[in-house]
């Protein structure tokens, strides 16, 4: 196994390459994002004990079903990405039947193949430096950073979650190579 800095591992074999990409490793991110949804989870028992417990009248339930409403959105969300940083990964198999993909939290996810005949255009995106693109991606909370992207069938699919540009650059280079390779073969 070899690496591409301290996130990215790969085995390049003959006929198949493997990449695994690991979220961020930060310890005081993970810890932060823990005790905010510890809080969060605390706030939405005490607002479903509250509605059940004290008489309210119409308006004062609506607005309290208003505010759980939002509560699960950002509960869905916040635990997602916590979860991403605590236990996910992201997969790359590329070989003869093509490019696979998976995105997954603790072996949990989906994996999608893409023939590699009709990838077109990868290439590496980042947001201009000290955009709000860019601050708004270096955001715990923010999963959707991915930094390669190809086009697949007039789609868009994207991978490589927070990578910095000189990992990006050895990645693409590695891709690229395997994908000319695997069609030479055909």
């Amino acid at each position: 196994m070899k690496w591409i800095g301290e996130r990215i591992s790969f085995v390049d074999q003959p006929k198949k390459l493997t990449i695994v990409i690991n979220p961020e490793d930060k310890f005081w991110q993970k810890g932060l994002m823990s005790a905010w949804f510890a809080m969060w989870l605390t706030i939405g028992l005490v607002m479903l004990w509250s509605i059940n417990t004290f008489k309210l009248n119409q308006q004062e339930q609506l607005i309290v079903i208003i505010f759980l409403c939002f509560w699960i959105y950002y509960a869905y969300k916040v635990g997602r990405a916590l979860l991403w940083l605590l236990w996910g990964k992201e997969m790359i198999k590329i070989d003869s039947d093509g490019f696979t993909y998976k995105k997954s939290i603790k072996g949990f996810g989906k994996s999608s193949i893409y023939f590699l005949e009709n990838i077109e255009k990868l290439e590496i995106v980042f947001p201009k430096e000290n955009s709000i693109q860019a601050i708004w991606e270096n955001s715990p909370w923010i999963q959707n950073a991915e930094r390669i992207n190809f086009q697949y069938i007039s789609k868009t699919f994207r991978f490589g979650k927070k990578i910095n540009e000189k990992d990006a650059n050895l990645l693409f280079k590695l891709l690229t190579k395997k994908i000319e390779e695997c069609l030479k073969k055909k």
